[in-house]
């Protein structure tokens, strides 16, 4: 198996894929926002069909953010509680997209399409997201003792609800897992610093993208190939990335980004 390792990694070798890996893997260490919203894009462009783009990048992004989670765990930035809630509902959700869209046994274009224009939304939603993401911090940090946090049931029953919409979103588009994420956490856990959340949502895609992306893989939608190819420059810029964050202005990439991944959703859906 092993002597063929070169031969799989090297057959179709396109530079762009590697490079591409490269960006966005630097631009997720040095901003933190999630690699599948700009990744599938990325894929679209090079003319990935979208359920082939959102099967790889799922294993993408599980392979990518395992080494994120190691360094998080290190550091103590995860809370392993919120984790638990989260995939309680995200994993169920997950199987049960997967299960749905293996069932309907509908024609490949026509799931491309369905694909491709849930896609474009979560675009737009990661967009607004990513934009606004410090005045929505600012803004549930004032409302940090409504009832909803400072009642442990209801504030679990909302984690395991966002796990669930979280699920279903990233199963069907790869998308959601960091920027939706991280926002949708702000809102519950205001007082929690901003590392931890960041820490915990990625210890959360961890499992999520892996299941996700298992299960699109059953149904034929990966490409080893191309997996191999990202991995292959993303493993590297998440590093550099990494190792440079804070060193360049946050809020310029943060509302480029924005607003990259808007005009793309906007393409999508319309």
């Amino acid at each position: 198996m092993l002597l063929f390792l070169p031969q799989i990694l090297f057959m179709d070798f396109q530079i762009g894929l590697v490079v591409a890996g490269l960006s966005v893997g630097f631009i997720v260490g040095l901003t933190g926002v999630g690699g599948g919203s700009l990744m599938t894009p990325i894929l679209l462009w090079f003319g990935i069909p979208p359920s082939t783009a959102v099967g790889t990048d799922l294993l993408y992004a599980a392979f990518t953010k395992m080494g994120g989670v190691y360094v998080h765990h290190q550091k103590k930035n995860i809370n392993w509680s919120i984790t638990g809630w989260l995939s309680l509902g995200s994993v169920p959700a997950a199987l049960l997209t997967l299960w749905i869209l293996h069932s309907i046994k509908t024609d490949i274009t026509v799931l491309n399409s369905v694909i491709k224009y849930s896609l474009g939304w979560a675009l737009l939603l990661t967009s607004i997201a990513v934009l606004f993401k410090k005045k929505l911090l600012i803004f549930s940090q004032k409302h940090a003792g409504d009832k909803f946090h400072s009642e442990s049931k209801t504030q679990n029953a909302l984690t395991v609800a966002i796990g669930l919409l979280l699920g279903a979103t990233v199963t069907l588009t790869s998308i959601g897992a960091g920027a939706l994420g991280t926002v949708t956490l702000f809102f519950l856990y205001p007082l929690l610093a901003t590392p931890k959340l960041v820490g915990t949502e990625i210890a959360h895609a961890v499992p999520l993208t892996l299941v996700a992306g298992l299960g699109h893989a059953t149904m034929g939608n990966l490409d080893l190939e191309l997996l191999a190819q990202l991995l292959l420059g993303s493993l590297p810029g998440i590093y550099i990335g990494s190792m440079l964050s804070g060193k360049v202005p946050d809020l310029f990439l943060r509302n480029a980004i924005a607003l990259m991944l808007f005009f793309v959703g906007y393409k999508l859906v319309f």
